[in-house]
């Protein structure tokens, strides 16, 4: 029998997910509730601000214009991210959606860091404050239950289609309803004389959307230098292969993440002696398990090896086919018989043979005097460890 020292198999490239109530389908749909509730808001935020001569609502409403910006962009990302494999982009563009993620989490950062700079400013300067208008209150107060109420409904949605990206755009709602209330203490304290409550609710709320962007930037960078699960995650994945009958041991077992999915590879080791196409199927049903068992798991390839090669592959070294078979006829004589079949089995740093005569080319006699001659041979040989000469049965 033969045997698949490496074989490789992968699925088949992923088609567009982009029919009504799919992934991508969905994302739009509360992009663009996002989009139209921002809008709303902005127009209210700024006539209000200018009636009731409020600078903190008027520049909330400039904070809420920038994410419309954003909404936008996410449109841009979740449609491209959506689209199918092509031959440039063999495993989809799930990266458009971390790119994305990118983006945004510093833009969730860069308006922390801006709140904080204004709170700054503003405890350096508490008497310069205008007076408003209570319209400005409720303006904020229906901003910042206006928001909160998008943030929750974005949040379960996004993380219900595990999009990295819709996570990343919801939490950048949820900035936006702090910003509010940082504009709603702010007046609050205005109304009240206390000028400085809103500038220290700001520094507070900016330092959290600080952290929040930069961990989102962060996933999403450890994402685009391909880092791997975590070790509980991988070892759920190597138990799955492991189980698949016909797999001995496995080991270099590897994942990355692409958006909300998964890419796995691993080296796993069979019998050496199994048919190219029994190597194939262990190492299909190894993927369909790993498929099966993670729905997170996109795809995975499996390497399959008639031995463990983790500290190297003597046997790439080794001559090929062509070479092996020529200096078999010459340790067989100067009158070598044809072979019917021939399987080779590179183990280690040697050659296993087995050659196949075809049925009564010769006798019993010639048989013996050829396996002495091989035996002799072998001694010194540096290509063959053993070699086997088998005379075919007849077909019946």
């Amino acid at each position: 029998m033969s045997r698949e020292p490496h074989s490789h198999y992968m699925a088949k490239p992923l088609q567009s997910d982009t029919g009504p109530g799919s992934r991508f389908a969905e994302g739009q749909r509360i992009t663009w509730i996002s989009i139209g509730v921002n809008v709303i808001l902005t127009t209210m935020q700024i006539v209000v601000g200018l009636i009731a001569h409020s600078q903190s609502l008027i520049a909330d409403a400039m904070h809420t214009l920038s994410d419309i910006v954003a909404d936008a962009f996410v449109l841009v990302a979740n449609r491209k991210g959506a689209e199918a494999a092509d031959a440039e982009h063999p495993y989809g563009h799930g990266r458009y959606e971390t790119a994305a993620s990118l983006v945004l989490g510093l833009l969730l950062a860069g308006t922390g860091a801006g709140i904080l700079i204004t709170a700054a400013g503003r405890l350096q300067d508490l008497g310069s404050a205008p007076p408003v208008g209570v319209a400005a209150m409720w303006a904020a107060l229906i901003t910042l239950a206006a928001k909160e109420g998008l943030f929750r409904y974005m949040l379960t949605t996004a993380e219900r289609l595990r999009s990295p990206m819709l996570v990343a755009n919801a939490w950048h709602a949820r900035a936006d309803a702090l910003s509010s209330l940082v504009v709603a203490a702010g007046i609050g304290g205005a109304l009240l004389g206390f000028n400085f409550a809103d500038a220290v609710a700001a520094i507070i709320v900016g330092g959290m959307i600080v952290k929040a962007g930069a961990k989102f930037a962060w996933d999403a960078i450890r994402e685009l230098i391909d880092t791997g699960l975590s070790a509980d995650e991988v070892a759920a994945i190597r138990a799955s292969i492991a189980a698949t009958p016909g797999v001995l041991s496995m080991h270099e077992l590897r994942t990355r993440r692409m958006a909300h999915q998964v890419l796995v590879d691993a080296h796993v080791q069979v019998n050496p002696r199994v048919s190219v196409s029994e190597g194939h199927r262990i190492a299909e049903t190894a993927r369909r398990r790993v498929l099966a068992s993670h729905p997170e798991v996109l795809d995975v390839l499996v390497h399959v090896d008639a031995e463990n090669d983790l500290m190297g592959n003597a046997a790439a070294e080794l001559p090929d086919r062509e070479f092996l078979l020529g200096h078999l006829r010459l340790l067989l004589g100067a009158e070598p018989p044809e072979f019917e079949r021939t399987t080779l089995h590179y183990l280690g740093n040697r050659v296993e043979a087995e050659i196949f005569l075809p049925p009564g080319f010769v006798d019993a006699e010639r048989l013996a005097a050829l396996r002495l001659r091989l035996a002799e041979k072998l001694a010194g040989d540096p290509w063959f460890s053993a070699i086997r000469l088998n005379l075919s049965v007849a077909p019946l």
